[in-house]
């Protein structure tokens, strides 16, 4: 590109305010200069470009035809470069809420609840990103959904999910083979997830339950694939009552055996102690701890009348 050809970018913003007023003395009100600038910057314009723009009239001014043809590339250039800065860099003042935490969570309780947030905050945005494993929290990160038992050191956590553990199974796989009693799991795929305590063992320990074997089955890192895998048939996962409340309303699992087992771990609202959040983030934080009270199916409705609790 060949620049020695580009005038300065101040002599053209004068050009455009000049152009559009048609009066320097206006212009110059507009861009906080003295007229005697204005009327110097498009001389020096004038003289640098070879062209005469303006027609000096005894009241005002008028463009030359070569004015009134650089006036709109003049416009657009400027737009343009508008536009790209405040996309870029101006937006920055109005940053999305971060949030880190589990997928599962994100798919089965969050997401059918963020509605509520955008028509009631449709000015904030949310950058959610998932973290398998817990680590430290970053200081990229807002607040965080944590999994577990709460009481981590230097964090301020909410519960959020209160669950209940049993089994769930795609409607298909429920007529198949019938369960009617917990024993029947041992003629079943069991789906594990790694990293959750609660799992099989436990709840089978729980139910007293010694004839189905719990080492046995298919083991995933997410919640959210052994729900996947239960759904398509292949097997039987262990929901929580929070993450499998919006599949059992839309028919996609069903809860074959009756027994429920209170779970101790459930999933926080965690962020920083002694660390103030962005006011936005302070918002979301309120309203997700709301949330944690209201069930999904308050949300839509009951199904055939049953309240999944």
């Amino acid at each position: 590109m060949h620049h020695k050809a580009l005038p300065p970018l101040n002599w053209l913003c004068t050009f455009e305010a000049s152009a559009r007023c048609l009066n320097f003395t206006h212009a110059a009100r507009e861009l906080c200069l003295t007229q005697g600038a204005v009327s110097q910057q498009m001389r020096l314009l004038e003289d640098h470009i070879g062209v005469t723009l303006f027609k000096r009239l005894p009241r005002g001014l008028s463009l030359t035809e070569e004015g009134q043809s650089y006036l709109p590339v003049v416009q657009d250039a400027i737009s343009r470069l508008a536009a790209g800065t405040s996309e870029l860099f101006i937006q920055r003042e109005q940053t999305p809420i971060k949030i880190r935490g589990s997928l599962s969570f994100f798919v089965h309780w969050l997401a059918p609840r963020l509605t509520d947030f955008k028509a009631r905050y449709p000015q904030i945005d949310i950058r959610y990103i998932s973290n398998l494993w817990v680590k430290d929290i970053d200081d990229e990160d807002d607040l965080e959904i944590r999994w577990g038992n709460g009481g981590w050191p230097g964090l301020i956590n909410h519960r959020l999910t209160w669950d209940k553990l049993f089994p769930v199974c795609s409607p298909d796989l429920a007529a198949r083979h019938p369960l009617h009693e917990v024993a029947d799991l041992a003629q079943h795929t069991l789906l594990h997830v790694l990293g959750y305590e609660e799992g099989w063992g436990y709840w089978l320990s729980m139910v007293g339950e010694e004839r189905v074997d719990p080492s046995r089955g298919m083991q995933f890192d997410t919640l959210l694939a052994s729900l996947r895998v239960a759904e398509l048939g292949q097997g039987i996962a262990l929901g929580r009552s929070s993450m499998v409340e919006d599949l059992l309303l839309e028919g996609r699992l069903v809860a074959p055996l009756t027994h429920r087992v209170e779970a101790s771990e459930s999933f926080y609202l965690v962020r920083r102690s002694g660390t103030e959040l962005p006011p936005d983030a302070e918002l979301f934080a309120s309203w997700l701890v709301e949330q944690a009270t209201r069930p999904v199916y308050h949300l839509k409705g009951t199904l055939n009348g049953e309240v999944f609790s």
